[in-house]
């Protein structure tokens, strides 16, 4: 029986998501891709269902998230009910939610012992002082909670433009954090691109001249990157701990070793794929493939029967 896998992305055209409709084709599967903003759910005891465009969904054995930040909240529901539906899938609902918040991500994380930027998070207008006196002296890095692809992150030079860019974010009432700025970094990261417990590809990201945030999409410029031990050990422990089969987990370069930039749960494959020169997608699709094959063993599996 052809696999069926889904692709969760509101753009069909995107090229991450023609590269895995490429990659699941060549390896016999039917593979269709799914506006999250056009399914209708129904919620009951033992009768979830799930309808795209008002009609009854097919099988489906697999779906790969692709869910942007815009649509997080309605995205990650379709993706719960699938699997409420015994959909199988890399990165549940609740991993790809805990990645998109910073804060959450951090605390989780550091909490298994990883290693990050020392961040503070507050409130009140009048512990303005104390979160700079958390992180310690400028320069200081200030950043939207769920800011994406280097939007809404602001390096702030002294404790005067901290306390201007905090006032700001205030004034917006967005939520934000406040972290050390990693000098010794020099504007580069590593986007290190884990599937399954393997880091399968990374990258060194440069900073476009003038900028510290090396995002391809705000000019930086990559390279392909080799990890070493440490590096690697993080970047698959924090993908693991937050449930994320498919993950792109960015580390600094410190004099204290790797520091966790963040974790991306729907990482793009053109740039990894272009510093590589390796098949990305193709790698997911064995992976999530694994995993329809541990699933229909799952079903398959003949039930005992008591004596008596």
């Amino acid at each position: 029986m052809r696999p069926r896998i889904a692709l969760l992305s509101r753009n069909a055209a995107l090229y991450s998501t023609q590269r895995l409709i490429e990659a699941a084709r060549q390896r016999g599967c039917t593979v269709r891709v799914l506006d999250p903003l056009r399914c209708a759910l129904k919620v009951a005891p033992g009768a979830f269902e799930l309808r795209y465009r008002g009609r009854p969904l097919p099988r489906i054995d697999a779906v790969i998230p692709r869910i942007g930040h815009s649509v997080t909240f309605h995205g990650t529901a379709v993706l719960r009910q699938m699997e409420l539906m015994g959909v199988a899938t890399p990165s549940t609902a609740d991993a790809i939610l805990s990645a998109r918040d910073k804060l959450r991500c951090h605390q989780i994380l550091a909490a298994e012992g990883i290693d990050l930027p020392v961040t503070a998070f507050g409130d009140s207008p009048d512990d303005t002082p104390v979160l700079l006196d958390l992180v310690g002296p400028a320069p200081h890095v200030v950043k939207l909670n769920e800011g994406t692809q280097g939007s809404g992150v602001v390096l702030a030079r002294d404790a005067a433009a901290s306390r201007s860019v905090i006032e700001a974010f205030r004034g917006l009432y967005a939520s934000f954090l406040v972290q050390e700025f990693v000098a010794e970094a020099r504007g580069t990261d590593l986007r290190c691109f884990v599937v399954g417990d393997e880091v399968v590809a990374a990258m060194q990201r440069r900073a476009a001249p003038g900028d510290f945030r090396a995002n391809l999409h705000r000019g930086g410029k990559a390279a392909l990157a080799r990890l070493d031990a440490a590096e690697q050990a993080v970047a698959v422990r924090a993908a693991k701990r937050l449930g994320l089969g498919v993950a792109g987990v960015d580390l600094l370069r410190s004099n204290r070793g790797p520091l966790l930039l963040e974790v991306n749960s729907s990482p793009g494959l053109e740039g990894i794929e272009a510093a590589s020169g390796l098949d990305i997608a193709g790698r997911i699709l064995d992976h999530v493939l694994g995993l329809v094959a541990v699933s229909r063993r799952r079903v398959a599996r003949p039930r005992r029967v008591a004596a008596g």
